[in-house]
This record gives structure tokens, C-alpha cells and sequence, in this order.
């Protein structure tokens, strides 16, 4: 019975145990991307816990009326209730616990690694919906017990309003889906955010475009900061357009407390760019590489790790893959041909493979 799998160790044959999130960090951890290390709770583990509850739950969603926000809040509300306090089977928190002190020691502690917990439903990033921020994430998670505390949180968010309405929604059935969870090295991020394989406002897969900010991605994310943003030529790598944006606070680890905390920014990063040219293009390489690996245009997460140095920072924390110009029949802008995309797809550089 498998409950945990490291990213390193899962094979193709695992993939449908680990969600959409799991699946993707374990694929680019075996084609040997820069993925911090971790692994997953798989939905083996989340079948288990909820095996004499989940029927149950699953008839009360199907049951409930989705537009009547009230009673689908108090829902939601009950069934995340029941699923933090459900008893987890003695083999499958003994996994976790194991799992977690293995990644202690491959990580260089003792005990008490600083991780991320976050969700990996087994619905996400399907080709025509996408859960990006459906369910939740927690950042720097210290020590096994609140480590196991925000797994439950995590298969608890499975039922927020926000999740079930979007399933009903998208006509995706409540059965169908289950939760594995990410348990993943915690990225001490000077720089973060978001990069795009195409450009998202016209689907120009000649470029590719880039968003950083200061500190850790989820304030880039929220849509807290506006980042620097950054328009750069697929082929070979140079800023077509760029808006640099003064950033008036990151959030920060606060090393003494476990736990994120937000930084008010000085002066001296007025005007002050996140990415180095060098760092631009070597993320630009990179996100190259990530598109040509899943042969389709992504949406990836990634940051500058704080913790390694300079030049061999660049970290991935996810890929997704893009669900809106994808989808749509006629992607190309005007004057985006045939042969130049012909040769943006020859001028892919291979990924890195291992030695």
C-alpha cells in the first residue's frame, strides 16, 4: 500500500495517485529539473482516512443547492470540520512520519524542516479547467505534528464553498475526485513568481512572459504586489518589453517564529529590478525546457532560492498546464506563421537529462 512516494522515487504507474501538483513535480524531478525536494501523501493514503466517511460527504455536496450561498457555506464549513477531526489509520500516519524524517535527513536536519503542505487534487489542471487556487498551501510548516496538522487541512480543502461550486460547475462529479498532498522543502525564496510559455494576451507562443517579486511568489500570486513583469523572445532570449514596479512590502520566513511574515521594503528597492539579465535568460532557458518536456505551453511557478548560491538558485515549485489560449482553435496572432512556429519549436532545447 503505497501512502507517501518521493518525487524521485514515483514512476508513470504512480502519477494517478499523486494529483495534478504531485504528478507534475514528480515528472520534473525524474527529467532532472531543479525541484526542491519532498514528496507526496498519496490519495491512497486520503482514500484510507476517509473510507467509512466519504460516501457520506459526497452525498451531502451532490445533494446541496449550489446558488444558495448560505447553506452551501455551512456545508462546506461541516464537512471541513469532519474531515480535520477524522482519525487517521496508525499505518498511514506512520508513513507520513517516516516520510517527513526521511526528507529531514536528506535535507541536512536533524529534525524539524521548514516545509511547504499543499494541496494536489486529482482533478487539477485538466486541459479544460484548472483548480489553481481551489485548495490550500502552507508555508514553512515546522516539526511532524504541525506538518500532519496542515495535511488534514489540506484534504479538508477539499470542501471549501469555492471548491464544491466549482466542480458543479464544471461538471466535474465529487466522486471522481481525490486528494494527495505535497509535502516539499521549503524554498527560502529571495525572488519568485509566475512565468507563461506564451504571451496571455494574445496567445503569442514566440514569447514567453515573466512575473517577480520580492520574496515568497503567493503575495505575486494574490495579486497583493503588482511585479515586475517582463516580455522576452522565446528564441533567443531577449526582453522585448519590460515594466519594472516599485514593490512595497514581501513576505518573508521569520526564522524565530515558524512562519511567514510580511516585510516592509526600503528605499533602496525603489526602482530596483528583481531578475538580473542573466537571471532572465536563464529562467527563459529554463521555461523553454519545462514547455519542450511537456510538449505544450505552461504555466510555472518558480523562485530564486535565498538558501543556494548565485547562478545556481533557480528553483521550480510547479507547472501547469495554460488552459485558455490552448484550448482555442486559432491561438496564433497575426503575422505568427507556420514556419515561425516551426522554428520556435526547432530552437526547444532538449532537457537536461541525467547523467
Amino acid at each position: 500500500m503505497k501512502y507517501t512516494l518521493f518525487f524521485n522515487d514515483a514512476t508513470e504507474a504512480d502519477y494517478d495517485l499523486l494529483g495534478g501538483k504531485g504528478q507534475s513535480l514528480a515528472s520534473m524531478s525524474v527529467a532532472n529539473f531543479p525541484v526542491p525536494n519532498g514528496f507526496c501523501i498519496t490519495t491512497t493514503a486520503y482514500a484510507d482516512v476517509m473510507k467509512s466517511h466519504l460516501d457520506e460527504v459526497i452525498n451531502r455536496v451532490n445533494d446541496i443547492d449550489v446558488n444558495d450561498m448560505n447553506k452551501l457555506a455551512s456545508l462546506a464549513l461541516e464537512e471541513r470540520k469532519l474531515v480535520e477531526s477524522i482519525t487517521m489509520p496508525e499505518a498511514v500516519e506512520n508513513d507520513i512520519r517516516s516520510a517527513y524524517q526521511r526528507l529531514c535527513k536528506e535535507c541536512g536536519f536533524e529534525k524539524d524542516l521548514p516545509v511547504a503542505v499543499r494541496s494536489s487534487a486529482t482533478a487539477e489542471d485538466l486541459p479544460d479547467a484548472s483548480f489553481a487556487g481551489q485548495q490550500d498551501t502552507y508555508l514553512w510548516v515546522v516539526g511532524e505534528e504541525e506538518m500532519l496538522k496542515n495535511v488534514r487541512k489540506c484534504w479538508a480543502s477539499l470542501f471549501t464553498a469555492r471548491a464544491i461550486r466549482y466542480r458543479h460547475d464544471h461538471n466535474i462529479k465529487e466522486e471522481d475526485v481525490l486528494m494527495s498532498v505535497v509535502v516539499q522543502k521549503m524554498v527560502n525564496s529571495k525572488v519568485s513568481g509566475v512565468a507563461m510559455t506564451l504571451n496571455p494576451t494574445n496567445g503569442d507562443r514566440s514569447k514567453i512572459v515573466i512575473d517577480a517579486g520580492w520574496g515568497l511568489g503567493e503575495s505575486v500570486v494574490s495579486g497583493e504586489v503588482t511585479p515586475d513583469n517582463y516580455v522576452i523572445d522565446k528564441v533567443i532570449l531577449t526582453i522585448v518589453k519590460q515594466q519594472i514596479h516599485d514593490q512595497e512590502f514581501a513576505l518573508v520566513p521569520d526564522f524565530e517564529n515558524k512562519c511567514v511574515t510580511k516585510k516592509m521594503l526600503g528605499a533602496e528597492y525603489a526602482g530596483k529590478e528583481c531578475l538580473s539579465l542573466y537571471e532572465l535568460k536563464a529562467l527563459g532557458q529554463l521555461c523553454k525546457n519545462i514547455e519542450k518536456h511537456y510538449q505544450s505551453p505552461q504555466d510555472i511557478e518558480w523562485a530564486l532560492d535565498g538558501d543556494l548560491p548565485d547562478g545556481e538558485n533557480l528553483t521550480l515549485l510547479q507547472s501547469r498546464p495554460e488552459t485558455v489560449w490552448s484550448q482555442k482553435k486559432e491561438n496564433k496572432p497575426k503575422g505568427f506563421t507556420m514556419g515561425m512556429e516551426g522554428l520556435v519549436g526547432s530552437l526547444l532545447n532538449p532537457i537536461n537529462k541525467k547523467k
